[in-house]
């Protein structure tokens, strides 16, 4: 029947007791379905994760700085993971880099919410940013 129509015959699902074949084109089928994947692919929004390292003597402008560019991501609808880097003997000071992050917080305000609260791993402390939720 297939051969006469000028079709082909597709096995539609091999799982099936008994197996499911249809009569079609199957060139036009492959491109239907690489058409549905393409606009499939538009409509998703890959979202990165930044990264903003600080120290806990960061000087205010350069604070200001990494703010800034903290926003620019989110407004981007990106991920931002803040994070603050102990050298040496400053380990021993983590509540200058809770204050730090808290303060980072603070400053983010609405345009941000915490994914991920303060944690700290080794010599290092960090926090995820994600952006706010938009109401429609």
């Amino acid at each position: 029947m297939a051969k006469s129509s000028n079709l082909d015959l597709v096995e539609v699902s091999p799982k099936a007791k008994p197996p499911v074949c249809r009569l079609m084109d199957y060139g036009k089928f492959k491109y239907q379905q690489s058409k549905r994947s393409h606009v499939a692919k538009q409509n998703q929004k890959v979202v990165h994760l930044k990264e903003v390292k600080m120290k806990p003597k960061i000087e205010e402008h350069d604070f200001q700085f990494k703010l800034r560019n903290a926003l620019r991501f989110l407004e981007d609808g990106d991920k931002v993971k803040v994070g603050v880097r102990f050298l040496g003997r400053q380990i021993a000071h983590k509540d200058l880099g809770v204050d730090l992050l808290e303060k980072f917080q603070e400053q983010i305000g609405e345009d941000g919410c915490i994914e991920q609260p303060i944690c700290s791993e080794g010599r290092s402390m960090h926090m995820i940013i994600a952006p706010p939720k938009k109401k429609k």
